[in-house]
């Protein structure tokens, strides 16, 4: 018996079934299994903006394999728009409020199955953990990538104008040139072309098990993503038919094998948000600690930007996240026996991938490193962790030691980068920025583009209770826990206190006496912050960043 079932048989249904021909549903659509397509499409996000034809694609899949499909919205946020301003205090909230209005739209109205169509940031997240929840066969299909743009004979991302203003800022281009990279950067519809967030949970999602080969890589642009589209329709009805669900797919062992990946990748330091919050509603708990003990012995293979100059468009021509994954398991890294989305297992979807760029993805022998893509550092000044990208920093940034710069809040670290007062050596510390003390745990990406826009990328470190976009590169290290906002020693950290980063071991350590430390700490109050609506709320239940930010 299907779940929509107990809305649609039976003349005490008759009411329901009203409603339904209200709809102009037949009565042979009525009796089919009704598939949920959760539509992300808008018109303000750039990777959504093409979603109404993924979304049209799904439907003719749906239908054509004998199911009734019926679309109704999520929101998303474009973190690129978002960003600098108060509207990214509203970014990583959204993802909890896409799971929730996904679950409630999904029981209020009895859905056999799901076809998740996210791009961005937090929808991508936001409905796997949907899909954890509701547990009603489900899969994955996103709107696909942006193509990179191209100036002066080389390729561009969004990175690439975010850095263009610090270098405008320090006279180093000219207006007419930042106008050029704001005309070029960004060419065509997609989440954006590096391997920043969106691509990175996109890629993910194939790896967990949850989308079809091809849905992380697959230019936006490209026909034969709307192929993939109407194979993600046919799909579910292959799901409802053998009841495979998403906690069958996504084990303790299908993140580990998320996690794998996401280090040989070098993902957004993001995902290390969202695989934890994801996991927590498949009852499976992940802490950073799994997430270094995965790295020590994951290889880095892709050196995608913002940490090289490859693109996601070149990795789907190397062979996407298959090839990666086939890779891996040439050294026995993966869990080869996890269920999937197609039905059949991790091993007999990659068999065969070939890499057929190794400059795009390294071979396993020959790896930029022996060691994952992402770090977790520990120390005094983080004891519950903090992240940072480690594919994307300078050798010589590695290990550093500098003069605490210490500001309050991302615009004042801002400004003052801006005004040239950073120097080469500091340590930038924003704090009050993370999921309580933001709230909403803001994205530092004009800080960090900033910097490297200035030149210093390879000699100043930003720390931050906050978080980075997937666009960032350079010695930035990211939420910081416990947070300023929940009594964190980030919030007693002064001007010129020496800050310690050894990103090899692991650490990050403030080089102040432990008796000087308990003094400040005696004599501080964490800030409070006047709040209201839906930030208020937020801020009230939201756990740490090294948790996942999950709502308690």
């Amino acid at each position: 018996m299907m779940k929509s079932d107990s809305l649609k048989l039976g003349p005490q249904n008759a009411p329901h079934r009203a409603l339904y021909h209200a709809l102009g549903l037949t009565e042979e659509e009525i009796s089919r299994p009704l598939v949920g397509i959760v539509s992300s499409y808008n018109e303000i996000v750039p990777g959504h903006m093409n979603i109404d034809k993924i979304v049209e694609a799904v439907r003719l899949g749906v239908a054509m394999a004998g199911g009734t499909p019926v679309v109704f919205p999520a929101i998303a946020v474009c973190d690129g728009i978002a960003m600098g301003h108060v509207g990214m205090k509203y970014s990583l909230v959204t993802r909890d409020l896409i799971a929730d209005s996904t679950e409630a739209m999904a029981l209020a109205h009895g859905f056999d199955a799901l076809v998740m169509v996210p791009n961005c940031d937090k929808n991508v997240p936001g409905l796997l953990m949907a899909a954890a929840r509701l547990n009603l066969p489900a899969v994955f299909v996103s709107g696909g990538p942006m193509l990179a743009g191209h100036i002066d004979g080389g390729k561009t991302s969004f990175s690439t104008i975010s850095e263009a203003v610090g270098q405008y800022n320090a006279g180093k281009i000219s207006e007419e040139k930042l106008r050029e990279y704001e005309c070029k950067t960004c060419p065509t519809c997609g989440s954006c072309s590096g391997m920043y967030t969106a691509n990175s949970m996109n890629c993910l999602t194939e790896v967990l098990g949850m989308a079809l080969r091809g849905n992380g890589t697959i230019p936006a642009v490209y026909s034969s993503r709307i192929e993939l589209a109407k194979h993600t329709g046919m799909a579910v009805m292959k799901l409802i038919e053998k009841n495979i669900r998403p906690r069958d797919i996504m084990t303790r062992e299908a993140f580990d094998n998320a996690l794998t990946v996401d280090m040989a990748l070098g993902c957004s330091t993001n995902s290390m948000l969202h695989l934890p919050a994801i996991a927590h509603e498949c009852g499976i708990e992940i802490n950073l600690d799994i997430a270094n003990g995965i790295s020590e012995k994951t290889p880095n293979l892709c050196h995608l930007a913002p940490a090289g100059r490859t693109y996601v468009e070149e990795l789907d021509e190397a062979g996407g996240v298959y090839a990666v994954m086939n890779e891996l398991s040439k050294k026995n890294l993966l869990h080869t026996g996890c269920l999937t989305v197609t039905g059949k297992t991790v091993g007999e979807n990659i068999a065969g991938c070939v890499n057929r760029n190794p400059d795009v993805i390294r071979p396993i022998e020959n790896p930029y490193s022996e060691t994952g893509g992402i770090a977790v550092l520990r120390g005094n000044l983080a004891p519950d962790g903090s992240v940072v990208k480690r594919s994307a920093v300078a050798p010589e940034m590695l290990v550093h030691e500098g003069p605490a710069r210490v500001f309050e809040c991302e615009e004042d670290a801002q400004a003052a980068i801006n005004a040239g007062k950073i120097n080469p050596g500091d340590v930038v510390v924003i704090r009050y920025e993370g999921p309580k003390g933001g709230p909403g745990m803001r994205e530092m990406l004009n800080p960090t583009s900033a910097i490297m826009g200035m030149g210093l990328g390879s000699s100043v470190a930003l720390i931050t209770d906050g978080r980075f976009s997937g666009a960032t590169r350079g010695a930035c290290i990211g939420h910081v826990s416990p947070e300023a906002a929940s009594g964190g020693l980030i919030g007693v950290v002064q001007e010129g206190d020496i800050i310690s980063i050894d990103i090899p071991a692991n650490k990050l350590e403030l080089k102040v006496d432990s008796d000087v430390l308990e003094a400040r700490l005696k004599d501080w109050t964490p800030k409070k912050k006047e709040l209201s609506g839906y930030l208020k709320r937020y801020a009230a239940l939201v756990s740490s960043g090294a948790s996942g930010a999950v709502l308690n």
